[in-house]
């Protein structure tokens, strides 16, 4: 019995301290994930689940506190239901029409966060900084339904089309939250980005982004 515990002791104090932050230390951890995306101030807005990859780079300050920064490819944006207002060009001219069924505002962005990281025991920490990020996708599908406001066209009918929203703004900032787990060189990482700036140009929406990723870290 005092043999076994002995060996359990030791593989904990090997995780441990394979977990511990070392000082002057650089780490770098590919990573994949799950976004769920939405955005605020937009009526009948609906989750939109999306893919999140890239890597992080940390480095040890202290044995309790490190430095991040990354790059992630992020899908982004919004799903919405319903009746929509949207905007159409028609011999050249912009002409606000309704839609009702189902769209989706795909928003993807190649992300840059900068956090700083507390270690509240070896392998747990929670985080916080700053994400600036660059918009390199912006359309948006409608699938259902178009009620149009110009005389040269019926009434109503069906409408499937994907187009680009042309008013997506190309920089996005958002402070990133969150905290992560580390067994075994394996991390599991939970962060909530808080968009700052609009999303769009002639709306008052923002991201929010809850992302959920699993990534693998090593030493350089």
């Amino acid at each position: 019995m005092k043999k076994i515990m002995m060996i359990a002791a030791m593989m904990v104090a090997a995780v441990t301290a394979n977990a511990q932050n070392e000082v002057g230390q650089i780490t770098l951890k590919p990573t994949v994930g799950l976004n769920i995306a939405t955005m605020t101030k937009i009526d009948g807005s609906k989750v939109r689940p999306g893919f999140i990859a890239g890597v992080e780079a940390e480095y040890g300050v202290a044995e309790n506190f490190g430095i991040t920064a990354g790059i992630f490819y992020s899908q982004q944006g919004a799903k919405e239901s319903g009746e929509i207002n949207i905007n159409r060009w028609v011999e050249g001219e912009r002409v606000g029409v309704k839609f009702k069924g189902d769209a989706t505002n795909k928003l993807d962005y190649i992300n840059i966060p900068i956090m700083a990281q507390y270690y509240v025991v070896p392998g747990l920490a929670i985080k916080a900084g700053i994400q600036p990020g660059f918009l390199v996708t912006k359309k948006a599908k409608y699938d259902g339904t178009l009620t149009a406001v110009v005389a040269d066209e019926s009434a109503s009918k069906p409408y499937t089309e994907s187009v680009t929203i042309s008013d997506a703004k190309g920089f996005a900032f958002a402070i990133p939250v969150g905290l992560s787990y580390e067994y075994a060189n394996f991390v599991l990482d939970a962060r909530y980005n808080i968009g700052v700036t609009k999303a769009i140009k002639e709306y008052d929406c923002r991201h929010s982004v809850f992302s959920f990723t699993l990534g693998y870290k090593f030493a350089l």
